[in-house]
C-alpha cells in the first residue's frame, strides 16, 4: 500500500509516554559531587549547557515491532545501570558559596517514548536539517536556577520511525552532571546491562514485561500525550556553533595558567579548523580524573569533581606558546558507535554540545587517570 502520510504529518513527533527511571538500589544519604565555580555566580545560560547524542538503529531481524518491545525494557535496564552510576540520577543544587553540586538523591532520569511519521532512511536523508531536527529526538527542559531540584538534568528518548522499524535513542545531559566522555561511558555500561537482562529474560520470561509489551505497542497504546512540530524543538543555539574534539598528552608543562592555557590553544586551533572568528572570551569546564564506581564488570568509572571558569579571557601566549601538542580526533573516540542494542550497532551517531549562549566553551576530560586528555572546543560560527 502506498504511503499517504502528508509532509506536514511527517514533521510532527508524537510523545507516546513519559516515565522516570530511578536506581534499583538506594544511595546512601548525603552523597554529592561538587561543581566548583571559579567566579560565582554561574550565569543562567551556563545551566543549559549540555551534551546531545542521537544513535540511530535499523530494525532487528525479528521485524519492526522489536524496537518498540525493546522499549519496555529500557526503563528497567536503565534503572539497573543507574544503581552503579547514581550521579546520573541526581539533581543540581546551588551551594551557599555560589558553586553547585550534584545531589545523589535517586530522583532519576526522565524517559520518553515517541513516534515519527517518517521512515528512518528518509529522516536521515535530510542532512542539511538533521542537526536542527534532532532536538526533537533528544528533548530538553531548561534548568530553573531558582528551583533546580525540579528540573531533570538528564533526558533519554526512544523514538520509533514509521514503516521500516528503525528507531533512535536520543539523550540530552547537562554538562554540570556529566561531560561527553563520562556520558558515553555510562551509556555503554547501560547497553551491556540491557543486553544481559534481555538475555536473562529469554531463559526466564518476565510476566510484567510481556504485559507491558502488549499495551505499549502503537496499535494498542492509550491516547498520545501530545503531538508537536519537530521544528519547534530547535533553538538558535542548535545551529550557531561548531565543536572540534582534540586529544593531548597533558596540560602544558610549567605554564602558569594550566588548563586555561590548554583551552586557549584549543580555541585557537578550532577557530582555524572551522573558519570561525577566534573567541576572546570563553568558559572552561575541567573534569577531574575518573574514579572507580563499582559495578558488576569491575570497570565502571565515575567523573570526579568538575570545575568551571566562566568568561575566561584568552591567556596571553596561550596558543602555540603553551607547548601543547593537539591532535584533532573524531567523535567516535567516545565509543558510542559501539553501543549495541539487540545485537546491532547504530547506523549513524550524532553528537552536539549545546552551549546555551553565544560564548565559546571548552571541556577538558581525562581519558584515564594520569594519561591523555580529550578536549572539546565549541565556538560560535
Amino acid at each position: 500500500m502506498a504511503d499517504t502520510t502528508t509532509a506536514a504529518a511527517r514533521d510532527v513527533i508524537h510523545i507516546e509516554g513519559a516515565q522516570t527511571a530511578v536506581p534499583t538500589r538506594v544511595v546512601e544519604p548525603g552523597r554529592t559531587r561538587l561543581v566548583a565555580v571559579a567566579s560565582p555566580p554561574l550565569p543562567a545560560d551556563a545551566l543549559q549547557r549540555r551534551v546531545r547524542a542521537v544513535l540511530y538503529y535499523r530494525a532487528g531481524a525479528d521485524g519492526s515491532g522489536s524496537a518498540w518491545e525493546d522499549g519496555v525494557w529500557v526503563k528497567e535496564t536503565l534503572s539497573e545501570a543507574l544503581a552503579d552510576h547514581p550521579e546520573m540520577a541526581g539533581r543540581l543544587r546551588r551551594r551557599g558559596d555560589g558553586s553547585w553540586e550534584v545531589k545523589l538523591n535517586d530522583t532519576g532520569v526522565r524517559l520518553l517514548q515517541a513516534t515519527v511519521d517518517a521512515p528512518l532512511e528518509e529522516f536521515l536523508a535530510a542532512k542539511k536539517s538533521l542537526a536542527r531536527r534532532e532536538a526533537a529526538l533528544a528533548p530538553w527542559t531548561d534548568v530553573n536556577a531558582d528551583d533546580p531540584d525540579m528540573c531533570p538534568p538528564f533526558f533519554m528518548q526512544l523514538t520509533r520511525f514509521q514503516g521500516d522499524g528503525g528507531y533512535a535513542v536520543g539523550v540530552s545531559c547537562s554538562l554540570l552532571l556529566a561531560d561527553p566522555l563520562s556520558l558515553a561511558r555510562f551509556l555503554l555500561s547501560w547497553s551491556r546491562t540491557h543486553a544481559r537482562m534481555r538475555a536473562q529474560s529469554k531463559a526466564t520470561p518476565h510476566p510484567m514485561a510481556q504485559y507491558l509489551a502488549y499495551f505499549q505497542r502503537p496499535e494498542t497504546s492509550r491516547k498520545r500525550l501530545k503531538s508537536i512540530p519537530i521544528d519547534s524543538f530547535a533553538t538558535a543555539a542548535d545551529a550557531a556553533t561548531d565543536t572540534v574534539l582534540f586529544r593531548t598528552s597533558s596540560v602544558p608543562d610549567g605554564h602558569v595558567h594550566g588548563h586555561r592555557a590548554l583551552a586557549a590553544a584549543c580555541v585557537e586551533q578550532a577557530s582555524e579548523a572551522i573558519g570561525a572568528a577566534k573567541a576572546s572570551r570563553f568558559s572552561v569546564v575541567v573534569v577531574d580524573a575518573p574514579v572507580p564506581a563499582g559495578g558488576d564488570d569491575g570497570q565502571q568509572l565515575a567523573a570526579g569533581k568538575t570545575t568551571i571558569e566562566t568568561c575566561v579571557e584568552a591567556v596571553e601566549g596561550g596558543g602555540a606558546g603553551t607547548g601543547a601538542e593537539l591532535e584533532a580526533v573524531e567523535w567516535s573516540e567516545l565509543g558510542l558507535e559501539e553501543l549495541v542494542i539487540r545485537d546491532s550497532k547504530p547506523v549513524h551517531v550524532s553528537y552536539r554540545i549545546v552551549t546555551g549562549g553565544d560564548e565559546g566553551l571548552v571541556v577538558v576530560m581525562p581519558e584515564v587517570a594520569g594519561s591523555s586528555l580529550l578536549v572539546t572546543a565549541t565556538l560560535p560560527r
